[in-house]
């Protein structure tokens, strides 16, 4: 599936659309260059998962742990990690089997630590500054 977006509104109600078909357990990579509208993505699912906490980066912390009633989503960003022992360090495993929704900012570092089924979502950034949404 594509989808043009042409705001990090719009970016965020492409997530919020995908948020509502996600069972607890799931797990998606997001990949995409430096400011293709990955964490806008993530603000959307969590939308989408009826958590109304703002959503930041974890480009420094590496983890933020979001609450809904229903649903806990991880959100994590493997960006700055230099090594795939850091994952270890981070609790990586232990967020994607805890029962929530991870989503998974730069997956694609280490994607032989992403469960099969892992839903990737590849967000880049069109000519005319378009994001295109790719799963």
């Amino acid at each position: 599936m594509t989808r043009i977006s042409t705001s990090p509104e719009e970016t965020q109600a492409i997530a919020t659309e995908i948020a509502r078909g996600l069972a607890p357990g799931s797990v998606l990579s997001l990949t995409g260059d430096l400011g293709a509208g990955k964490t806008e993505f993530v603000k959307g699912l969590a939308k989408g998962l009826g958590i109304d906490d703002p959503v930041t980066s974890p480009t420094f912390t590496l983890v933020h742990e979001y609450r809904s009633a229903l649903v806990t989503l991880y959100h994590l960003d493997l960006y700055r990690l230099n090594s795939e022992k850091e994952l270890d360090e981070i609790g990586f495993d232990d967020c994607l089997a805890a029962g929530g929704i991870s989503a998974v900012e730069w997956g694609n570092k280490y994607p032989a630590r992403l469960p099969k089924g892992c839903l990737e979502i590849r967000l880049t950034i069109g000519e005319n500054n378009e994001r295109i949404v790719e799963w």
